[in-house]
């Protein structure tokens, strides 16, 4: 009698590095320290409070939530961490500790859990609550007028703030070294430019982040910046101007890559990364919005289930002279 031989197999993909979720969040988090030191040697003791407080309200409201769900517990795998990390890095030094807390539940409970979890969210967790942030307590993100208040030792400005309030006339008090730098007023954890490029090309190195989504990012932020200035060079900024500042650099490196909410073909990366740079310039220079990483980002976000079924015909698919 035939015996049929049984075969157990797990779902795709079938290959694996060995790297566990736990380890590769762990890499991020490397990567990404030599911005946030920087952050808090940059604006003191403020941004220490501020990056702390957002990783482990994070990890709280993780542990919460599985809690009530009658899930098992799994902040050991420093996903929330990573989202309270990230959320924290694009978080002002001086913002009040009740919005942290009120953004790292977004960010963990809205932003991930509610869709199901790690690997189930449409969007990039930490981008979701710096959005309702930003529209709920537009004041907050106030660079200039935050540190100012709070009388913290430091005399530069926003430059994109700048960039819309007096025009591109200010591109030159922002020398490129400056910016690279961090000399200058933002975030805690994106105005050190030299810090993120490292960490970046680290994770594209170690192939935690795919190159193409980064590059192409990359090139729609220059392409479009590019078209705006040549039109009117007295109305809009240079590229490398707008490459440097804001969110724009941990954009490419830490949020557009975010495995969950980006594509995994192609053809498809280079087009939401194009469409990311396009829109975060666009938003710029005609929106409201100092800075248009975090929405262009969300949009990108919601057209990437469509954009990812873009994919080349397979050979031989369609050949009416095949012989059958």
């Amino acid at each position: 009698m035939f015996k049929q031989n049984k075969f157990t197999v797990s779902h795709a993909p079938f290959w694996h590095d060995g790297d566990s979720i736990k380890e590769m969040n762990l890499n991020i988090m490397a990567a990404a320290l030599p911005a946030i030191l920087f952050g808090v040697i940059q604006f003191g003791m403020a941004a220490l409070g501020v990056m702390c407080l957002s990783i482990a309200s994070a990890m709280a409201w993780e542990a919460l939530f599985c809690m009530a769900a009658k899930r098992q517990i799994v902040i050991h795998d420093y996903n929330a961490a990573v989202i309270g990390m990230l959320f924290g890095m694009m978080l002002p030094a001086t913002i009040p500790w009740w919005a942290v807390i009120t953004g790292t539940f977004v960010c963990v409970i809205v932003g991930q859990q509610i869709f199901g979890g790690i690997g189930a969210n449409p969007f990039n967790p930490a981008v979701i609550g710096i959005a309702i942030l930003t529209l709920s307590w537009k004041h907050l993100f106030d660079f200039d007028t935050a540190l100012v208040n709070y009388q913290l030792a430091f005399t530069a400005l926003d430059p994109l703030a700048a960039l819309k309030h007096q025009g591109p006339g200010v591109v030159e008090m922002f020398p490129l070294s400056s910016l690279l730098m961090g000399s200058q007023v933002g975030a805690i954890g994106s105005v050190f430019g030299i810090g993120i490029i490292l960490g970046g090309i680290y994770l594209i190195i170690r192939g935690y982040i795919r190159w193409e989504i980064s590059i192409a990012y990359i090139a729609g932020i220059i392409i479009t910046a590019w078209i705006f200035n040549i039109t009117d060079p007295a109305k809009y900024a240079t590229p490398m101007f707008h490459l440097f500042t804001g969110y724009t650099l941990l954009g490419a490196f830490f949020l557009a890559n975010d495995s969950s909410s980006s594509p995994i073909n192609l053809i498809p990366m280079f087009i939401y990364g194009v469409m990311g740079g396009f829109m975060t310039i666009l938003i710029r220079n005609i929106g409201v919005y100092p800075d248009g990483t975090v929405y262009a980002i969300l949009l990108i976000n919601l057209i990437n289930p469509l954009i990812d079924k873009i994919r080349p015909k397979a050979f031989g698919k369609g050949c009416k002279q095949c012989v059958k």
